[in-house]
């Protein structure tokens, strides 16, 4: 029986693909999105989906669309299953870099999403609990090299700072007028957590780095600064006991969705004193209002020189680096 490739030879047909389109101008992002896949790391399954970008010149018509999938499946056997533990954005890097010699394009782009497993004990009980997080992973690959993002996102619990004062000072009325004293007030509050409404918040911070530097940062270490921006972790599994100490240092570290963002930044650059200025910083969180119809938002990106020099100077950058400005920074001039 001929293979498709000979059946193909012989029909002698034309690859469209490489024709001169009709309007002669260059495409910014042409690829796919939503490839879906179901990798095999440390004997678990984890489910990634990704998505897959070249540049496009004005003398070709189309990209070759299926070379996206053969590139990502080669590069599934060749990083993920030989690696460990796995990093997503080498496995970016990787299918970055077979894009763009396969389509032969100037610039190539993949940002990966795999939701993964991690096992932790309940804050009191003990009790061992598996929580999902997302790992995330970016690379932009051009003739002067590759620019490789990681990044994680988790959820969490915060407690609204304004609405607990308004209760504590209510309250403070209230015990003023039956008679207990400033200092018996005081007391109090410091022994009894004050309530307040709550969200459920999602914080994603990512780090990217030239070339190398990238494997110098650890998913957990991010994971662990996004958990403690909020007031407080969750867990998908807690007894009663976890459970009143979860809700209790989340009412002691009442944080707006701003504040967040800054102790995730502030984190970055405590914990990684090293880390070279240009390299690039994103932080993103989003609360879940429990008293309105909507969500709360708020985001701080730039490179490390920037974020350092504003948390020591306390001015404000006159210019905050997007992750595509930073990304496409490495494209040929």
């Amino acid at each position: 029986m001929q293979s498709t490739q000979t059946i193909t030879s012989q029909l002698h047909v034309p690859d469209v693909q490489a024709r001169t389109p009709t309007v002669r101008v260059g495409l910014s992002r042409v690829g796919v999105t939503g490839v879906e896949k179901v990798i095999r790391v440390r004997d678990e399954l984890f489910f990634a989906r990704l998505e897959c970008f070249v540049d496009l010149g004005p003398e070709q018509k189309g990209a070759h669309m299926s070379r996206f999938e053969e590139v990502v499946n080669e590069a599934i056997g060749e990083v993920v299953l030989s690696e460990s533990p796995f990093r997503a954005e080498t496995l970016a890097k990787h299918i970055a870099e077979l894009v763009r010699e396969r389509q032969r394009a100037l610039r190539a782009e993949v940002m990966i999403e795999a939701r993964y497993p991690e096992y932790k004990p309940a804050p009191v009980s003990g009790v061992r609990t598996q929580e999902i997080y997302t790992l995330l992973g970016g690379a932009i690959a051009s003739e002067r090299g590759t620019r490789r993002v990681i990044g994680v996102s988790a959820t969490g619990m915060t407690a609204c700072p304004c609405a607990q004062e308004l209760v504590a000072s209510r309250a403070r009325e209230r015990l003023s007028r039956d008679e207990f004293s400033e200092e018996q007030i005081d007391r109090i509050f410091t022994h009894v957590p004050v309530a307040t409404h709550n969200q459920r918040g999602l914080g994603t911070l990512q780090i990217g780095c030239i070339e190398e530097c990238v494997a110098e940062i650890d998913a957990a270490t991010l994971l662990a600064i996004v958990e403690e921006s909020m007031s407080s972790e969750i867990y998908e599994l807690m007894k009663r006991a976890d459970e009143v100490d979860v809700v209790e240092k989340a009412h002691r570290r009442p944080r707006f969705v701003e504040d967040c963002v800054r102790e995730m930044i502030g984190s970055v650059v405590a914990k990684f004193p090293d880390l070279d200025g240009a390299s690039f910083v994103s932080a993103r969180q989003e609360n879940l209002e429990t008293i309105h119809q909507h969500n709360v938002v708020a985001e701080r990106h730039g490179l490390m020189s920037e974020l350092r020099e504003e948390i020591s100077s306390g001015e404000l950058a006159k210019h905050h680096t997007t992750m595509r400005e930073w990304l496409q920074a490495g494209d040929p001039a």
